[in-house]
């Protein structure tokens, strides 16, 4: 259910402007706030900030999957600051410990107690830079706060703050001093994204020095409680049954398909849910469509599935996999005729 921010009228399914007080209602009217001022700090990556937005106002984690340099870590300090949220940052060095992340206890002897001294990991959004630079044991760590919310430290559980986000990058799988990400740790991910390098005009504004450590100039549109308010919207963007079919169909025919070992699992069908909702948010309308689906279903899916040996002798990759299989996988008729959605 949605209400007019001006008179607090409520709005039909698809209603673009109030009829009690004439005022454009325009759902993404804020958001696209903070995309433009992000766009200060990033230049030319509109496609993947409205990515990392909608993965925020989903509730999920996101993955960069770079060469180091083409402003991942960027990204996130210009989201931290639009978004008003408290951000730690940490480098994933071999010799980082889970401890630094999640906080340990140390025994006071003035008071003969045990006292918490929080980890980084206790924040609203965690940045975790070249996470793919670390041992299995610290990347581990995450595991639990990212799916629950919740850091155990000596058998106490205790939540980090509300709304969290992680934000990992990773450099390319081979680069000097890495190691591939179980798949436990990539199924936490909502989407693994690539920024790719900027194009020639875009680099031209970079080199003239328009883009480069700009996130200064980023100012502050969301505060935390305008944050958690617009997820609950997201939440309750409307779904046909015949859109949950159909992400259950694509599902499926990543686990049979024959090139592939490894399909999608529930969690990941269930991040292609939210992520489809959320995609919907950002364009305006609180009702999902197929298009929303085929537009976010490779970058929530692709870092999920394990090729097979047969796929990778016949030097098949992910997006061309799940290109396939869209292809193939009819999608139910679009339901914009009905009354209730006409705007």
């Amino acid at each position: 259910m949605l209400f007019c921010k001006e008179c607090g009228s409520r709005l039909l399914p698809g209603e673009l402007v109030c009829k009690k007080c004439g005022r454009k209602t325009g759902m993404n009217e804020t958001v696209n706030k903070v995309i433009n001022e992000v766009k200060k700090a990033v230049t030319g990556k509109d496609d993947c900030i409205r990515k990392a937005f909608a993965v925020i106002l989903a509730g999920g984690h996101i993955l960069i999957e770079d060469v180091p340099g083409v402003g991942k870590t960027t990204l996130v300090m210009a989201f931290s600051k639009a978004l008003s949220l408290e951000t730690h940052r940490m480098q994933f060095t071999p010799d980082v410990m889970p401890a630094d992340i999640l906080g340990f206890n140390m025994y006071q002897k003035e008071t003969g107690r045990f006292t918490y001294y929080p980890g980084a990991i206790m924040c609203n959004m965690f940045l975790a830079d070249e996470i793919n630079r670390t041992s299995p044991k610290t990347q581990s760590a995450l595991l639990e706060v990212m799916e629950e919310g919740m850091v155990t430290v000596d058998g106490e559980s205790r939540r980090v703050p509300d709304p969290f986000v992680v934000m990992a990058t990773q450099n390319p799988k081979g680069s000097s001093g890495t190691q591939l990400l179980p798949e436990s740790q990539l199924d936490r991910f909502m989407i693994c994204m690539s920024m790719g390098y900027p194009d020639i005009s875009d680099e031209v504004e970079i080199l003239k020095g328009k883009s480069t450590l700009s996130e200064k100039l980023v100012n502050p549109i969301l505060g935390r409680e305008q944050l958690i308010r617009i997820k609950k919207q997201v939440e309750e963007v409307k779904m046909e049954d015949t859109l949950y079919a159909y992400i259950a169909l694509l599902t499926k025919s990543t686990r049979e398909h024959a090139y592939i070992d490894l399909g999608l699992s529930p969690r990941g069908a269930i991040a292609a849910v939210k992520m489809a909702k959320a995609w919907a948010f950002l364009q305006g309308r609180d009702y999902v469509l197929p298009e929303d689906i085929v537009r976010i279903f490779p970058d929530v899916v692709k870092h999920r599935i394990v090729l097979s040996t047969k796929a990778r002798v016949a030097r098949v990759t992910e997006a061309g996999v799940l290109e396939e299989i869209l292809a193939k996988t009819r999608q139910p008729a679009s339901y914009m005729k009905k009354d209730e959605y006409r705007v």
